[in-house]
Formats: C-alpha cells, structure tokens, sequence
C-alpha cells in the first residue's frame, strides 16, 4: 500500500507533463550525416560578436576585448588589427557594417568609428554625453549616412559622416530598453525589451515604437526577420515560433521544442539554400529543411566547446557569393562552405 501512495505524485507529475507538452511541437533531433560548416579556432579566446564583409575576399570580425580581426581571403584565415583607442579603454566591439569600402563600427561604452577606405583608417567620432543608452546597431545606408541604434531603444541618423545626429524616435521609452534588435533593409526595426517580457516594433515611415505582448509567458531570448520579411521568436525554455501573419504580430505558431537540453536557443537565421539554423548554448546548432517541422543537429558543431550566439549570413550587392558564420565563445566560429 505504501509504495501504491508513493507511485501518485509520479503518475501526476507524467500527466501534467504530457498535458503541457501536448500544447507544444517537439519535434525531436537526430545528427546529421554531413555540416557544410568549417571550425575556425582563435588563439584569443574573446567572445566573436559581428562580422561583415566589404567584396568576397576582404572582411572584418570584431568581439569583446577589443577584438578586430580581418581576412583577405574570404574567411578562410584571419589576421588581428587594431584600432587608435586608448590601451586603457576594453572597449566591447559590437557591431560592424560596410557598404563599398565605407563602414561603421560600434562598440561599449560609447564609440563609434567610421572608415572611408575599407577599415585601412577609422576615424572616432564623438557622440557627446547626451546619448540615451549605449550603441548597439549600426547601418551604413549610404554614402555618408548611417543610422545608430542605441540600448534605450533610440535611433539616429547621420548624413554628414558623424558630424551630426538627429534623432529617428520622438520616444524611445516604447521600446522597453533594448536586450536585442534587428533591421531590415527597408528600414523597419523589432527588439526586445531588456526584461523580455514584450517586443516592439518600428517601421520605417514612423518615429514611435510600438509595443506587443510576448506569445507566452516564457521570456523573449530574440526576436528577428526571415528573409521574406516576417517575425520569428525565441523564448525561454528553448522555445521557437514563427508569426504566421505578418499584419498580426499577435499570432504566432505554437512552440516548437526540438531539444530539451536545458540551453536556451540564442539566435536563427536562413542560409542560401533556404535552411534555418537555430544556436545556443553547449554546442547546439541544428538545422530545419522544412520550414521548422523537423530539425537535425550538426555533427561539426556539437564537438565544439562553445555557445552559439550569433548567426550571420551575408547577401550583399558587394559579394558574388553568400557568406555564412556562426560566431561562438572562448574563440570559435564556424564559416559556411557555399
């Protein structure tokens, strides 16, 4: 009789578990047979957080610790540079961005860095004490014109090179502070509020954010664009969604748990073929070639002592060929063989 009350709380806890996993889509993942990535190893193990590319063959990463690297050979290999700041400042360089041989790169605590001849100079602008929030996004949108997105959810744009900014958004308080922030191309931005508890969105045409509840009650980890242009959304617990209307940012698809391995999902993105890719933490990458019904671990990545936190993948004007990267910690990355 004893051992029949104890069994209880067992049998209950299985059926609340299958009630809840019964709302979700887990899909469950087997490894891949092959990767089209290649492993890339720093000898400094700071943390690669952007990379961008001029033309096919000259490209710049950049990370924390001041970390500026470049290659000249499409990404095969990459040579350390640095840039004239003060020894004194370990700057977190965040983001990069080129458009021709004129690029933008950002970092924190507050700087901002500008080159006209394809990173052989950069120049360090001032942004003056006034600046809501530190930079977190930078956009060469043409010659001469950037737009600056700052953690506070405020957005500038300079026409003059830097010499000025004037502000995009009348109140970035709608924004929620910023944990993560895409753009398109068009112009339109989506973040996450810091406390992920809500994102927002800005189109290109207005100056004010407009905020939306989260799909559940799971906090939002990112929030990006697929390549057509709608949403898609990581929460805790290693959740994925999709919106499935773009003119409803309220309805999004029921979660999708490929992996229940305690590491949250960090970052997505669509390779030419039109894969999506989804990495996060101890090694996970995994790969969907069905619009996010069945999903495969990438044997090459998982070997790897590191936590995804970004994927980029590059379709320039510039470039005859896409470009592809998993950036990782402890000095990993991953290069996409097109």
């Amino acid at each position: 009789m004893k051992n029949f009350f104890t069994t209880i709380p067992n049998l209950l806890l299985s059926v609340v578990l299958c009630f809840v996993l019964s709302s979700c889509s887990s899909t469950g993942v087997k490894m891949s047979e092959s990767s089209p990535w290649t492993t890339i190893q720093f000898e400094d193990q700071a943390n690669a957080l952007d990379v961008d590319f001029i033309d096919d063959k000259r490209g710049f990463l950049v990370g924390s610790n001041r970390l500026i690297m470049e290659s000249t050979d499409g990404g095969e290999t990459w040579e350390k540079r640095s840039l004239d700041i003060s020894a004194e400042e370990n700057f977190r360089l965040l983001d990069i961005d080129f458009k021709g041989e004129e690029g933008w790169l950002i970092g924190q605590p507050s700087l901002v860095m500008h080159t006209l001849d394809a990173g052989k100079n950069w120049t360090r602008l001032s942004l003056g004490n006034k600046l809501p929030g530190q930079p977190f996004l930078i956009t060469t949108v043409d010659a001469g014109i950037a737009e600056l997105a700052t953690t506070a959810g405020a957005i500038y744009e300079t026409s003059d090179s830097g010499e000025s900014w004037n502000a995009k958004v009348v109140d970035a308080s709608g924004s929620g502070g910023v944990r993560d922030l895409r753009r398109t191309n068009k112009g339109d931005y989506v973040s996450v509020s810091s406390l992920g508890n809500f994102f927002s969105t800005l189109e290109n045409d207005s100056d004010a954010w407009i905020a939306h509840q989260r799909a559940s009650s799971k906090r939002v980890q990112s929030i990006g664009f697929n390549p057509e242009g709608s949403l898609w959304m990581l929460s805790r617990g290693a959740e994925i969604r999709f919106n499935e209307d773009s003119n409803d940012l309220e309805n999004w698809s029921k979660p999708i748990i490929p992996i229940l391995n305690g590491y949250n999902y960090l970052d997505m993105g669509w390779d030419p073929n039109g894969d999506i890719w989804a990495g996060g933490g101890n090694g996970t990458l995994i790969v969907s070639k069905d619009q996010g019904k069945t999903w495969n671990k990438d044997p090459i990545a998982s070997d790897l002592p590191t936590n995804y936190i970004k994927i980029v993948f590059l379709d320039k004007d510039a470039l005859d060929n896409k470009k592809g990267f998993v950036l990782g910690e402890r000095g990993y990355i991953l290069k996409w063989n097109s």
